[in-house]
């Protein structure tokens, strides 16, 4: 008994092979699916009986008073005047809380925040 339709002839058989491997090469490569995320709230293990993954080291960062702002602290409600006048003007930033002043952060730059209206020294801390 003969199956119904055109017969592919060998030259035919080697096309849907060629093609047919391709397609599942295709498949092979591509990336799964994304997982889903957990509701709001929900701990990372919940994902699909998944454990959550190693908590990433943090990566070396200066010392957290590497300006010497611990030790100013005793200036805060202070008038600005009493702001001692640094040795080093590169390490050291005066500024009104207000005043524009720029963004890049030097964990070294000991920083004085006061009050543009009073004068008063508002907020002591390195960047």
């Amino acid at each position: 008994m003969e199956a119904a339709g055109p017969r592919l002839g060998e030259a035919g058989v080697r096309r849907l092979l060629a093609v047919a491997a391709l397609v599942l090469i295709a498949n092979g490569c591509a990336s799964p699916p994304p997982t889903p995320e957990p509701p709001f709230g929900a701990p990372p293990a919940d994902r699909a009986g998944a454990e959550a993954p190693p908590p990433e080291a943090e990566p070396e960062t200066a010392p957290k008073d590497a300006c010497g702002a611990a030790e100013a602290q005793g200036l805060v409600g202070r008038p600005r005047t009493e702001i001692p006048v640094p040795l080093d003007p590169s390490r050291q930033r005066v500024a009104c809380t207000t005043c524009p002043i720029t963004q890049d952060e030097r964990p070294d730059r000991l920083n004085f925040f006061f009050d543009a209206a009073t004068g008063i020294i508002r907020q002591v801390r390195c960047g």
